[in-house]
């Protein structure tokens, strides 16, 4: 899935309709992409002949997606600064997921 489609993904999730906010939401899929890799998690972006890039896993681009809503609405409601525990979840049964694959690819 290209950039622009995440994006749009990234939209609906926020309910938003309009591009007015596009270039912060675009960034906060950078970030949230960085904050993944810093937990550990391996998403390889492909360079693409459409658009900056892909990613080929969905399940990493809905990673990305809630990700990026969570910095998204945590930055409106400062009275909650935990992460989400769906969130929580996702990221840690990605991590394991690639880590058990890892020991199983290696034995």
């Amino acid at each position: 899935m290209d950039n622009a489609n995440i994006l749009l993904m990234l939209k609906a999730n926020l309910e938003m309709a309009t591009t007015s906010h596009d270039v912060y939401l675009a960034q906060l899929l950078e970030v949230a992409f960085k904050a993944i890799q810093e937990e550990g998690i391996k998403i390889e972006k492909i360079a693409s002949e459409v658009a900056d890039y892909e990613i080929e896993d969905i399940q990493d681009v809905n990673l990305m997606v809630m990700y990026a809503a969570y910095l998204y609405r945590k930055r409106a409601d400062e009275g909650s600064p935990q992460m989400p525990r769906m969130l929580r979840y996702a990221l840690n049964n990605r991590l394991f997921s690639q880590k058990m694959k890892e020991s199983t690819d290696a034995s």
